[in-house]
C-alpha cells in the first residue's frame, strides 16, 4: 500500500486489493484443475469461492464438479450451471436444463472438441444460455486420445460407453474413422440440444487447423456428413491471438490496425445467414477492410442481435482451444450485459470485473504467462476496449424499447406523459396504464413511471401529442432526449409486427404492461448511464493492470514522446492531469 500511495495511486479497498491479488496470481500461474495442493492451490481455492458468491449474489445455480480435472484439465474445478434469478418468481426466466443430465451429456460428448474443451454455459439471459468451447477435435487428436486399441479392436471408452459402441467385427479403419465421429460428434449434438443451443459463431480464421501437415482440429461449417445442418453456422473469422503482437507494438492502438487476410492459412470466409444481418446496418462485404475496432464492434453487435432474438434458442462461441478469441467475446457479452441491468444485477463494477476476469478468462485456462512472454496481449485489448461499446447501439435494451412501443408513438411521447396522476387509484386502473420502470438518466426529477391514458385510435394519438405539446414537463423531456437516450433509425433494429403480450388493445385504448403495478426485474439503465457504468469498469481494470502487471514499454519515437497507453496509463493513476481517453 504505501508504495501504491508513493507512486500517487489512491489506497486500494478491498474490490481493488482483490482484483490486484487476482492479476498478480494471473500473470505468474498458468491455473490447470488437475494442479493441486501448496500455496497457488489455496489462492485458486480463495478465487473459486468470491466466484460463487458473486454467481450467487443473483442466481440460483448448480456445480458440475471437476474438482481434479476429470472433465476438463483447463475448465473451472466448480463449473457453474446458472439456473434462474435468485428471487424470480416461478414464471420467470428460467433454465430447463437439469444438472445430473447435463453432466452425463458433458461426459460422453467431452471427446469431441479440441483439447476436451467442452459445451459450457457461463451465462443466463432471458432463459437462454451463452456457451463457451473449442473447435471441433479433428482426426489426429481423436485418434491420438482414443488410442489403436479404440479404433481397431471394437473397445469402448468409459466416456462414450453406450448401446451404440462399436463392435468387435467393425475394424476397418475407415469404418472406424467413420463411425468414430458418428459417436463423439452425435453426443455432441445432444448436448447442444439439451442446452437448447441453435446459433454456433465459429471465430476460426481457418477452416481447418493444420500443424504439420495434419488436420488437428475441424470446425461444424466444414463437417463432411453435415452433421450440424440443423443449426445456424455463423462463420466470423477473426484474428488470433498473434495478432495482438502488433496491436500491442503500435503502443497499444487498435484503431486503423487492419488483419492480412491474404494469409496462405486464411481459408474461411465470413459467412452469416441473411434473417441475422438484416436488422443490422452493417455492410459485411466490407469486413476485410474494418480495423480492428469496427471489427470487434461489429461483431459485438451481430452477438447482441442474436440473444436479443425473439426465440428462446442459446448461442455457442468458439475458436479453436477457446481460450483467447472465446474470452474476449464472452466477457464482452457479460459487461454489456450487466452495464444494461440485465444480468448481475446486484453487483458493483469492480465485483463484476473481478467475475468476468477470474472465471471467464483465468479458470477458463486462458494462458497469460504465455501471451504476455510472447507481447500477444488479447487479455489487455478486452477491457481497455469497453471503451468503444458505451454507446446505446451496443444496448440490448435499445431493441426491447422498440419493440414495446404501442403502434404510432415513439419512446419520446411516451416518456413525455404528465405526472398530475401519478399514483392515483383511478389513473392505475384496469383498462389503462402505463408502467416503466424510473432512470438515472432523465433530467431533473422527472421518472418513467408517469401514468396516463393513453388513446390507441390514429386521430386520438394526434390529439394526444397535441396537448401535450405545450407541457413544460414535455418541453423538458423533448430538450433532454435530443442529447442523451435517443432511439436509433429504425434500419438500425428489426421490427417485427406481432400481437406480442407486453401489449394489448381494448376498446381504443392501449394498455403496456400485463399489470398497472408491474414493475421490471431488470434494473433498465440510460445510455449515459450505461456508459459510466462500463467506464468505472475499464478505470479499475486500467488502474489495477498498471499496479500489478504493467505494461511492456514500447521504443520511443523519434519525438521522444512517451507511448499514448502509458500516457494514459499515468493519469489514471494520478501521476498527471486527467485527459479524454
Amino acid at each position: 500500500m504505501a508504495a501504491a500511495a508513493a507512486r500517487g495511486c489512491p489506497p486500494a479497498g478491498s474490490g481493488d486489493r482483490a482484483l490486484a491479488e487476482l492479476l498478480l496470481e494471473f500473470s505468474r500461474v498458468q491455473y490447470r484443475a488437475k494442479d493441486g495442493g501448496g500455496a497457488a492451490a489455496a489462492k485458486v481455492e480463495r478465487i473459486e469461492r468470491r466466484c460463487l458468491e458473486l454467481f450467487g449474489r443473483d442466481y440460483r445455480y448448480s456445480v458440475i464438479p471437476n474438482v481434479h480435472g476429470e472433465i476438463c484439465a483447463h475448465y473451472p474445478r466448480h463449473i457453474v450451471l446458472l439456473e434462474r434469478d435468485a428471487g424470480a418468481s416461478r414464471d420467470s426466466y428460467e433454465s430447463t436444463v437439469q444438472v445430473g443430465k447435463l453432466q452425463d451429456l458433458i461426459n460422453r460428448s467431452k471427446m469431441a472438441r479440441c483439447r476436451g474443451r467442452f459445451v459450457c454455459p457461463v451465462i443466463l439471459y432471458k432463459g437462454k444460455h451463452i456457451c463457451r468451447s473449442a473447435t471441433l477435435a479433428g482426426w489426429g487428436e481423436l485418434y491420438g486420445r482414443t488410442g489403436y486399441n479404440y479404433i481397431f479392436s471394437g473397445g469402448s471408452d468409459d466416456a462414450w460407453a453406450d448401446a451404440e459402441d462399436i463392435s468387435e467385427e467393425d475394424s476397418a479403419f475407415r469404418n472406424a474413422d467413420s463411425q468414430l465421429f458418428d459417436k463423439v460428434r452425435g453426443h455432441d449434438i445432444k448436448l447442444l440440444r439439451y442446452l437448447s443451443v441453435r446459433y454456433i459463431c465459429d471465430l476460426m480464421v481457418e477452416n481447418k487447423k493444420v500443424k504439420f501437415g495434419l488436420n488437428v482440429t475441424s470446425s461444424e461449417k466444414v463437417d463432411k456428413a453435415q452433421r450440424y445442418a440443423d443449426f445456424t453456422l455463423l462463420s466470423i473469422p477473426y484474428p488470433g491471438c498473434e495478432f495482438f503482437k502488433d496491436y500491442k507494438d503500435r503502443d497499444y492502438t487498435a484503431e486503423g490496425l487492419i488483419f492480412n487476410w491474404k494469409q496462405d492459412y486464411v481459408d474461411a470466409p465470413l459467412s452469416i445467414p441473411v434473417s441475422l444481418t438484416q436488422s443490422l446496418n452493417i455492410d459485411w462485404s466490407e469486413y476485410q477492410s474494418w480495423d480492428l475496432v469496427q471489427q470487434t464492434q461489429n461483431y459485438l453487435k451481430l452477438l447482441i442481435s442474436i440473444i436479443n432474438s425473439d426465440d428462446d434458442s442459446g448461442l455457442l462461441v468458439h475458436c479453436i482451444s477457446g481460450w483467447d478469441r472465446t474470452p474476449l467475446f464472452i466477457s464482452l457479452l457479460r459487461l454489456s450485459l450487466w452495464a444494461d441491468g440485465l444480468i448481475h444485477t446486484s453487483l458493483e463494477p469492480s465485483e463484476i470485473l473481478y467475475l468476468t476476469v477470474a472465471y471467464d478468462w483465468f479458470l477458463f485456462g486462458h494462458m497469460l504467462v504465455d501471451r504476455l512472454s510472447k507481447g500477444e496481449e488479447i487479455f489487455f485489448f478486452c477491457f481497455n476496449f469497453l471503451k468503444h461499446i458505451t454507446s446505446e447501439e451496443f444496448s440490448a435494451l435499445k431493441s426491447q424499447r422498440r419493440k414495446s412501443l404501442p403502434p404510432g408513438f415513439t419512446l419520446e411521447e411516451i416518456c413525455m406523459l404528465k405526472q398530475k396522476d401519478r399514483g392515483s387509484t383511478t389513473s392505475l386502473s384496469s383498462d389503462f396504464s402505463l408502467g416503466m420502470e424510473s432512470s438515472p438518466g432523465a433530467a431533473g426529477s422527472f421518472t418513467y413511471e408517469a401514468v396516463e391514458l393513453m388513446p390507441a385510435g390514429t386521430q386520438a394519438q394526434a390529439a394526444w401529442r397535441k396537448s401535450c405539446a405545450s407541457s413544460p414537463q414535455a418541453v423538458l423531456w423533448s430538450r433532454a432526449q435530443q442529447s442523451e437516450d435517443r432511439l436509433p433509425s429504425t434500419g438500425m433494429v428489426e421490427v417485427k409486427s406481432s400481437s406480442s403480450s407486453s401489449s394489448t388493445h381494448s376498446d381504443n385504448f392501449l394498455r403496456i404492461g400485463s399489470s398497472p403495478l408491474e414493475v421490471p426485474r431488470s434494473r433498465l439503465v440510460s445510455a449515459s448511464d450505461r456508459e459510466s457504468r462500463l467506464e468505472e469498469v475499464r478505470s479499475a481494470f486500467l488502474a489495477s493492470y498498471s499496479r500489478t502487471i504493467g505494461l511492456k514499454a514500447v521504443p520511443p519515437s523519434p519525438s521522444g514522446a512517451i507511448g499514448g497507453l502509458l500516457e494514459q496509463f499515468v493519469r489514471g493513476v494520478g501521476l498527471r492531469g486527467s485527459s479524454t481517453l
